[in-house]
């Protein structure tokens, strides 16, 4: 017998599982504090509607961004619906503009652009639909940011 021994195939198997298990769970641990959300860039033919759903918890923030890249005026209807059928934003002819609500109901909110009022010309539009909280990148960074703040208006009121 040599000095030693090679490991066996059932030992590295095992180190090769318990590795793989925890970047699984590391991968896991990292995504469940990030916001989860949806970028696209679509086309939207002339006399159209497209919407879109997500599943949303109450009390959980949302944002939409959402720009006309090209066609006709560059300018789409746009709406939010919550689970109950409210409408909660609504703009016309708008060529871009962002909207964040937090969630009041439970359920899959919807999002719709349109182009009805146009007969002729299709649009390309860009959305970004985020939900949730981006994390701190710090504990406390929200007591640094209002600390920079004041010391930033403290500053201009000596200058001026």
């Amino acid at each position: 017998m040599g000095r030693g021994a090679a490991p066996s195939a059932s030992a590295s198997a095992s180190a090769s599982t318990s590795a793989s298990a925890a970047l699984l769970l590391l991968l896991l641990l990292l995504r469940a504090g990030r916001p989860r959300g949806a970028e696209l860039t679509f086309e939207l033919p002339d006399s159209a509607r497209q919407c879109f759903h997500e599943d949303v918890d109450r009390g959980v923030r949302f944002s939409l961004d959402y720009q006309v890249i090209t066609g006709g005026h560059y300018d789409v209807d746009c709406y939010v619906e919550d689970p109950l059928g409210n409408t909660i934003y609504r703009e016309t002819k708008k060529q871009y503009d962002s909207f964040t609500h937090r969630a009041e109901v439970k359920g899959v909110y919807q999002f719709c652009f349109s182009n009805e009022f146009s007969t002729f010309s299709h649009k390309t539009v860009y959305f970004d639909f985020q939900v949730g909280d981006e994390p701190p990148i710090l504990p406390d960074m929200g007591n640094r940011v209002t600390a920079l703040t004041q010391a930033g208006g403290l500053l201009v009121w000596c200058v001026s």
